[in-house]
Parts: C-alpha cells; structure tokens; sequence
C-alpha cells in the first residue's frame, strides 16, 4: 500500500510539473504575441495617416482576417521601401480594392 501510495504521489507532482510548464510556455507565448502586434502598431503607425489608420480599425472589427492580411501587406511594403509616402484614407480604399475580391452584381430581371 505504502509503494503504491508512493507511485502516485510521484504521478501527481510529474503531472504537476508539466501542467506547470504548459502554462509557462502558453504565457510565454502569449507574451511574444504582444510584443509582435505592438510592432505591427507601431510600424502601421508610422506608415498610415491617421483616417487610414481609423479605416484599417474598423475594417478590423468587421473581417479580421482581412485587416490582418492588409496589415502584412503594408508592412512587407514598407520593410521592402516600396512606400515613399504615408498612406491616406483614398490609397488604403485602392489598396483594399485591389486586395479583395470583385463581388459580381445581381440583378434581377422581370419578365
């Protein structure tokens, strides 16, 4: 009984350790995150005007995987020095045009 008891007491603190690490790592991660969208913040900050800046946030709130996308399209751009300029409100619009797919029209016809 006494070996037993000995086995699981050493399980429990083996299980113990590793949920330990998984947090650690999970925080760690969580950590490197933030510091990367702090830059992204701040290069887009640097590269967008404040309108533009606005119409990326709001475009954020609405299709993330979008925003994200246009994000690091912006920022390979500047990185490459392909931007001579800050972008305004009416470059992202073209950007974003470009960028998305070309929605085909409906009509209805009545007969």
């Amino acid at each position: 009984m006494d070996e037993l008891e000995e086995i699981r007491r050493r399980r429990l603190a083996e299980l113990q350790q590793q949920r330990q690490r998984e947090i650690e790592e999970l925080r760690r991660q969580q950590e490197m995150q933030r510091e990367i969208e702090a830059q992204k913040r701040a290069i887009l900050r640097v590269i967008l005007e404040p309108e533009a800046r606005e119409r990326l946030a709001r475009i954020k709130l609405a299709h993330p995987e979008i925003s994200e996308s246009i994000e690091n399209q912006l920022i390979a751009m500047a990185q490459s020095g392909r931007l001579r300029q800050k972008i305004t409100d009416e470059m992202l619009v073209e950007i974003l045009k470009k960028a998305l797919p070309k929605k085909r029209e409906t009509r209805i016809i009545r007969k």
